[in-house]
């Protein structure tokens, strides 16, 4: 399945393709889309996630450095992370900054397998939205 966009005056309109018809999916917010986001990943759903991420998206690796460019990377990064720890990332404050760049202020914590806190902090992602799929992803 294919996702594209479509702008319109208000709110841009998600166009899936499934077998060669066309269905408005839903009109989205930005909020909707980090709110779709945020709830993907705490689920572990990576395929879900994907359905509002750029698959040329680049995207902070916050655990071990550096930048993951596309859908590949980021999967393998995930999956990774999950095969240690568990997040829960809750989106405190969504502003955007400008037409295309949004500050989340997010409240994370982290838990063992067995469900002991790691780690409870407040941190800012950077989002940066083209075409109506998130771009670009940076931490604070």
């Amino acid at each position: 399945m294919a996702i594209f966009l479509v702008r319109s005056s208000i709110v841009p309109k998600l166009i899936k393709i499934n077998s060669g018809i066309m269905k408005v999916a839903q009109k989205v917010s930005f909020r909707e889309l980090l709110q779709h986001l945020y709830a993907a990943f705490n689920d572990q759903d990576v395929d879900r996630a994907f359905e509002v991420i750029h698959p040329d998206a680049v995207w902070a690796n916050g655990m071990e450095g550096g930048l993951l460019n596309g859908h590949q990377d980021i999967r393998e990064y995930w999956l990774r992370q999950w095969s240690y720890i568990t997040w829960q990332v809750r989106p405190m404050r969504i502003a955007m900054t400008d037409p295309e760049n949004i500050v989340v202020e997010a409240h994370q914590i982290l838990r063992d397998l067995s469900g002991n806190i790691v780690s409870i902090r407040d941190l800012q992602h950077i989002f940066e939205i083209e075409d109506g799929l998130i771009k670009k992803m940076g931490i604070r």
